[in-house]
């Protein structure tokens, strides 16, 4: 136990060091302001509490989910450290994201990073907002949709329901359902046989899952309101920027429309800045100055409209400005904007301009009504923010930049599998950024790109440069067996490096289902297209795709594989099964598939078994699941392989202490990462070498009884049955000895795999 921990922190030292040190920053914090700090819009989530009225300027997605729930446990304080712990768990969890997508660990530490230790981040944590919450739905997304390959339907529909959560702490989330759309439709890379179809079906479910939860809080808002909406802020929101810019005495306005027209110039305007404009009539003052029964929320949206459609190009030059705001290397602040010391750190405690009892009243009904400064403590925080403890603009900028050209293919983008992954967390960066930007400029509304951007130029830097190679002791596609070492024209990596690259080339982008069932086929065109005529689309309720790694065949193999819609990787030399299975394996986790099939394309292996394979894997009762002809019947009719069938599997159960009565059966199932763990070299009878690998590494193994059938073409390329025996024995025993003076080794390896394997407004005032 503590070898394994010390062995994970020395692989991934960067982030154990980031995230000591947000942890670090995040115990000053809790002891630099006792209970938690209250910003204005607190108050308004503290009141909602057990109410949960939808009418108000913010949704109420935070208190009922997130800080009701937790003041039912525990007091302020406790909400403080909560919010804080979530914060490390939302770093820990883009890296553990990023390597699963294949990043380099520094790489994805690093994109980690700013939510670990940006001063802005660690402040929004310590506040009663809903800002941890949004970005911690927004991960939630890009998780859902990136971390099992392409989204189906289901998937896609739950990712629709958080998004549409998100919406409901923050309505800056409205938006987010197109890129999230774009992404599911056009760029998730399907099944060809599926093609829009299926793509249609899951965009539809992530929709439908989206407008469900919406539509019923639509529906409470129209009960608890009176009329249907999302919040009470949206057309203050809208009449806030077009106020900014409104040329009163030129447009074209109705006697009501000039009534809520702002008297001062443009150019004083600005000064006042867009939070003005947006809360000017919650002001009661402001609202006693109209005429009795004037209904200016209603005006000021026909207001709105008509600025919009007179100035745009005034309208979306400040937008613009806004958004490129963001971007700045230093925190700054212009004339006009929210003020910048809302989010930084003081050496008191801040009131916001409340009365010191009435923040002592709130602190009371959810503490013992005291509050209190570390000065030194607070001094410190403060000095850390402003020299530089934040994530420069300029970065985030950066990252985004380069999620766009890994998009647009540069690179090993288009060879990657990762091109379209970019797209999801660099498409919902720009949105929630650009679309918080129409409401105005806040230094808090950039909370969300500390998240969604430095993840997405990570996977971009992946997708331009090539995924995170394996370590080179334990991976099996560093590592060449001797008939591959003895080639004399090219070597095996260079042969993976040409099929992956026609791979590339003929699917793009494509992901697979979280099934796939690999074939190995060395000429074998006269059986593989009955076997392929019989592969099911789905199983177990997942889909299935096909995968067939034609091994250098000279036949026409590969135009059968094609012709039956099976996904075809063609390796243009001949090395042997083994070798085959490899690149098939590292395509499957590379691509997003959850578990692999291996069966052979020679016809011996009843396809129909599948479900006996999935579901002791679906159901996490194995890790690997294999068929045993001795358990079920075998067609076969040489008696020396039967009896050879016997002597290793006793000899396997002997070595391993688990009964196993069938050590070659090529019709097996397993999760993902089991392959991508095992050490496997041999060009042929991998079978043996898999399993027995399997076995010493600990994996929980499974046999179901099975059918063997004879072959339905084609000749076996085993060799006679004394060359066949001896070979099969060494590799049983060469492989049992190699994993254990290897144990310690292949427990790094095993969890190293694990980690890699695969192919996530209103309140200003």
């Amino acid at each position: 136990m503590k070898d394994a921990l010390v062995r994970t922190l020395r692989r991934h030292w960067l982030l154990a060091l980031f995230v000591l040190g947000g942890l670090v920053l995040r115990g000053i914090t809790v002891q630099a302001y006792q209970p938690i700090l209250l910003y204005i819009d607190s108050y308004r989530y503290l009141t909602d509490l057990g109410v949960f009225y939808p009418g108000g300027i913010n949704p109420i997605g935070y208190e009922l989910l997130l800080l009701g729930p937790l003041l039912l446990i525990g007091n302020l304080g406790f909400v403080a450290v909560v919010q804080h712990l979530l914060g490390l768990a939302l770093g820990v969890s883009i890296y553990v994201l990023l390597q699963r997508l294949g990043c380099r660990r520094w790489i994805a530490a690093l994109a980690a990073a700013p939510v670990l230790l940006d001063a802005y981040q660690l402040q929004i944590e310590h506040l009663v907002m809903s800002d941890l919450l949004f970005q911690i739905l927004l991960l939630v997304v890009v998780v859902l949709l990136t971390w099992w390959g392409t989204p189906g339907p289901k998937v896609a529909a739950v990712a629709g329901v958080v998004l549409a959560t998100s919406v409901l702490v923050r309505l800056v989330g409205l938006t987010l359902i197109v890129p999230a759309g774009v992404f599911v439709l056009l760029a998730a890379g399907l099944r060809p046989h599926d093609g829009w179809k299926r793509r249609m079906k899951s965009a539809g479910a992530l929709t439908a899952g989206f407008a469900v939860i919406l539509g019923g809080y639509m529906v409470y808002h129209t009960i608890a309101v009176g009329a249907p909406g999302l919040g009470g802020s949206t057309g203050s929101v809208v009449y806030g920027r077009t106020a900014m810019v409104a040329e009163c005495d030129k447009l074209d306005l109705t006697p009501q429309q000039q009534r809520v027209c702002p008297d001062e110039p443009v150019a004083q305007r600005k000064l006042n800045g867009i939070d003005h404009y947006i809360h000017y009539f919650h002001d009661p003052a402001n609202v006693e100055k109209l005429p009795d029964g004037f209904d200016y929320s209603a005006v000021q949206h026909t207001f709105a409209m008509r600025v919009l459609m007179q100035q745009p190009l005034d309208v979306a030059g400040g937008v613009v400005r806004d958004f490129l705001k963001g971007f700045a290397p230093t925190r700054t602040q212009s004339p006009g904007d929210v003020p910048l010391s809302r989010w930084q750190f003081q050496t008191h405690y801040p009131m916001n301009g409340e009365p010191e009892h009435y923040v002592k009243g709130w602190l009371e009904l959810y503490g013992d009504g005291t509050y209190s400064v570390d000065q030194q403590l607070a001094g410190f925080l403060r000095t850390y923010q402003l020299n530089g403890g934040y994530a420069p603009g300029t970065a985030l900028g950066g990252a985004l930049l380069i999620a766009v050209a890994a998009v647009l293919g540069a690179g090993r983008a288009r060879r990657t599998g990762l091109r379209a992954v970019c797209l999801l967390p660099a498409g919902l960066g720009f949105t929630v950024l650009f679309t918080a930007s129409v409401m105005e400029f806040s230094w808090r509304y950039q909370l969300p790109g500390l998240v969604l951007l430095p993840l997405a130029g990570a996977l971009g830097i992946t997708a331009i440069t090539g995924r995170r190679p394996p370590d080179p002791a334990p991976s099996a596609a560093s590592v060449t067996s001797t008939k591959e070492k003895d080639m004399p024209t090219t070597s095996s990596d260079e042969v993976d490096r040409a099929a992956l690259a026609d791979y590339a080339e003929r699917y793009g982008d494509r992901g697979f289902a979280p099934v796939v069932v690999l074939i190995a086929a060395y000429n074998e065109e006269d059986a593989l297209g009955k076997v392929l005529g019989g592969m099911p689309t789905s199983s177990c309720g997942l889909e299935v795709d096909t995968l067939v790694v034609v091994d250098g065949a000279t036949d026409a193999t590969g135009e059968v594989a094609l012709n039956h819609g099976a996904q075809t990787c063609v390796a243009p030399t001949n090395r042997g099964q083994g070798a085959a299975l490899r690149l098939g394996y590292r395509l499957a986790a590379e691509r997003g598939a959850r578990y692999v099939v291996t069966t052979d394309a020679d016809g011996q292996y009843d396809i129909t078994e599948l479900p006996k394979l999935l579901r002791p894997l679906i159901e996490d009762e194995a890790d690997f699941v294999t068929g045993s002809r001795r358990l079920g019947r075998s067609e076969t009719t040489d008696a020396l392989r039967r009896a050879g069938t016997y002597v290793f599997a006793w000899v396997v159960s002997a070595m391993t202490s688990q009964r196993i009565t069938d050590t070659s059966f090529g019709f097996r199932g397993m999760k993902v990462e089991v392959a991508d763990a095992v050490r496997l070299e041999q060009p042929q009878y991998q079978s043996s070498e898999l399993l027995v690998g399997v076995l010493a590494r600990g994996y929980r193994v499974l046999e179901q009884p099975m059918t063997m059938h004879e072959r339905v073409a084609g000749v076996s390329k085993k060799g006679n049955n004394l060359f066949y025996g001896y070979r099969y024995t060494k590799v049983v025993v060469g492989t049992w000895l190699r994993e254990r003076r290897s144990r310690g080794r292949s427990v790094a390896a095993t969890e190293t795999a694990t980690a890699i394997s695969g192919p996530a407004p209103a309140g200003e005032r």
